[in-house]
């Protein structure tokens, strides 16, 4: 597959008006990406890109990727090999990989169908009559480079950065290194065995990254910021556990649990491409379970697809680990990011215009599929709901991974919706809305039904109400926090947040506000009877809330300027001076702004 990524060359911060050079790579992989079963993946390239190109006809377990290094084989069939040097080299071949091409801006992200299509030929064995008559060939046995041998190399700038991270550098010691089951653009994944400790013959997973690939203070960087990302977040049944972090001259190595089930895109293969519904709602909702988890924790995982999802065993019904966090960030409540990374199958639109944020994680493959065709026909309108509320190009009416969980087609009284820190954010602007905007709020969150209101009423339980009077304060949302803080809530500065909600320490709220403070008038909008619902809501408006405003009053009300005036003048009715049907919908949405808080990395 395909991987995408770029970078602002000579870039200037947001806030100084400046706009940086673009350069997006693409790796002209022809087959799907060679990930291994195992926690981690072997991928990693370009800074923030992961390139795992498998040649057309490989069988996807335990290949080795085009152009590297074939696994080696070990005596009499052990995966441990005796006399292992402290370290590995990478790999030799690394010169004849798959070329890139570069682009000077971004472009739409193509189709997953080919690559599905692909997958499945090359499983059913349907290759060309040259390819099929090739006898595939046993792996060639090849030795494991001591130290300094080959693979160093680079110029004057290559040999000033400081490739040391401060990790333990005694893993020869404490682990025995077995095969190689998985190899990427950027190093290689293996089996490995503790030697001592609490986990001593413990069999586990070690990815391991060659030192001499990181050629740029930005791949450095993104090695450091993996394992950190990996240590900070925990807690988790569908989240790969992190062990320890080792370096030698050579490489570093990330230690992980290992998951043997394989990856899901090869269960998804091994069943002609297709999940029947119930099946497929056990796997979306472990995803979307732990999607939701790793967004409070203030992370963005950047690279969701089914080859970064593993089984942790080869039972049917066996739990799934979200593995890979090498395109992962760190992000605050408020904060978009501009980098173009990602896989180019799956990334999101808004990833492609430079502004995004956790939201780019729930983008799922390619928007306005044709329901009218198979196998839509047979599917529930629940499930084809669901797939639009997450295919809606603009970010701010997709569902987030909680509102996921809460929708008709994954609803379960038995199962908690997490706690969801777009609450947060709404709470945030509410609290600093006009007397106006909080009646246009209060009218349109009575319009909408006791079931549209599930999610809302979880997230308000989830706060912890006091029980004399029901209400909640600043002291319930802090505690909600803390409740599911791990260290990467507090490297992300998430609980900054709960500066803006200060003004709950001094009153109270009770659910009827928290429901007006924490509707989406533009989620609300991607639902099918978003008519009825603002039609209602207007009659609510006329009758609580609109009273008459001049042209300049609504201009300062949605921070418009002068020369505005002419769009906002037909949103007042002429008769009475006060909101039209028209003006009441635009009012809600307010003025539409691309932010500048994007983060640029230089």
């Amino acid at each position: 597959m395909g991987q995408c990524y770029a970078r602002n060359v000579h870039g200037v911060d947001a806030d100084d008006g400046g706009v940086g050079a673009t350069t997006i790579t693409v790796s002209a992989a022809g087959g799907p990406e060679d990930a291994a079963s195992v926690g981690g993946g072997g991928g990693r390239g370009g800074g923030r890109r992961s390139a795992r190109p498998s040649p057309a006809g490989t069988p996807r377990g335990g290949r080795a990727g085009a152009g590297a290094t074939p696994a080696r084989s070990s005596a009499a069939g052990s995966p441990w090999a005796p006399g292992l040097p402290d370290g590995i080299a990478p790999s030799p071949a690394t010169s004849v990989s798959t070329p890139r091409r570069f682009f000077r801006r971004p472009f739409p992200p193509p189709s997953p169908a080919k690559h599905i299509k692909a997958s499945l030929a090359r499983r059913l064995g349907h290759r060309s009559p040259a390819s099929a008559s090739q006898v595939p060939m046993p792996p060639v046995e090849v030795p494991i480079q001591e130290h300094g041998a080959g693979g160093a190399g680079g110029g004057a700038g290559q040999r000033e950065l400081d490739k040391s991270f401060g990790y333990d550098r005694q893993f020869a010691a404490k682990y025995e290194l077995g095969k190689e089951v998985g190899r990427g653009h950027f190093g290689h994944t293996c089996l490995v065995r503790a030697r001592k400790g609490d986990m001593r013959g413990q069999v586990l997973a070690v990815k391991v990254i060659s030192k001499a690939k990181m050629t740029t203070a930005i791949s450095i960087e993104d090695v450091r910021r993996e394992v950190k990302i990996l240590k900070a977040l925990s807690g988790h049944s569908n989240l790969v556990k992190f062990y320890d972090a080792c370096e030698d001259a050579l490489n570093v190595y990330i230690i992980m649990e290992l998951c043997e089930g394989g990856e899901l895109l090869d269960r998804i293969l091994s069943r002609g491409g297709r999940y029947n519904e119930g099946d497929a709602k056990i796997i979306v909702e472990q995803i979307l379970k732990v999607v939701a988890f790793c967004h409070l924790q203030g992370v963005v995982h950047r690279d969701l697809k089914p080859e970064n999802f593993l089984f942790s065993t080869r039972e049917e019904h066996s739990p799934m680990k979200i593995i890979d966090f090498g395109l992962s960030d760190f992000i605050r409540p408020d904060e978009r990011l501009n980098d173009i990374v990602g896989s180019a199958y799956y990334v999101a639109p808004e990833v492609l215009h430079r502004s995004y944020s956790t939201e780019a994680d729930m983008w799922m493959l390619r928007a306005d599929p044709n329901f009218e065709d198979s196998p839509w026909q047979s599917v529930s309108p629940e499930a084809k709901d669901f797939v639009k509320r997450l295919l809606n190009k603009d970010y701010r009416k997709r569902m987030t991974a909680a509102q996921a969980l809460s929708h008709p087609w994954l609803r379960d009284e038995q199962q908690q919706i997490p706690l969801d820190m777009l609450v947060f954010k709404l709470v945030k602007a509410y609290l600093v809305s006009t007397p106006l905007k909080r009646a246009a709020l209060k009218a349109l969150s009575r319009a909408i039904t006791q079931d549209e209101l599930i999610y809302i009423r979880a997230q308000y339980n989830l706060l912890e109400p006091n029980s004399a009077d029901g209400r909640i304060c600043i002291d319930n949302f802090r505690m909600a926090l803390l409740q599911n803080c791990t260290d990467a809530m507090k490297e992300s500065r998430t609980l900054e947040i709960l500066h803006a909600l200060e003004p709950l320490a001094y009153r109270r709220m009770d659910f009827e506000e928290f429901r007006a403070a924490t509707i989406s008038p533009y989620q609300l909008e991607a639902v099918p009877r978003w008519e009825e619902i603002a039609s209602t809501a207007f009659g609510y408006f006329e009758q609580e809330g609109n009273r008459a405003i001049t042209i300049e009053e609504l201009a300062q009300e949605m921070n418009l300027s002068a020369a505005a005036y002419s769009v906002v003048r037909d949103w007042i009715r002429p008769s009475d001076g006060k909101l039209s049907f028209l003006g009441y919908t635009k009012f809600l949405h307010g003025l539409t702004m691309r932010s500048g808080n994007a983060r640029r990395h230089h």
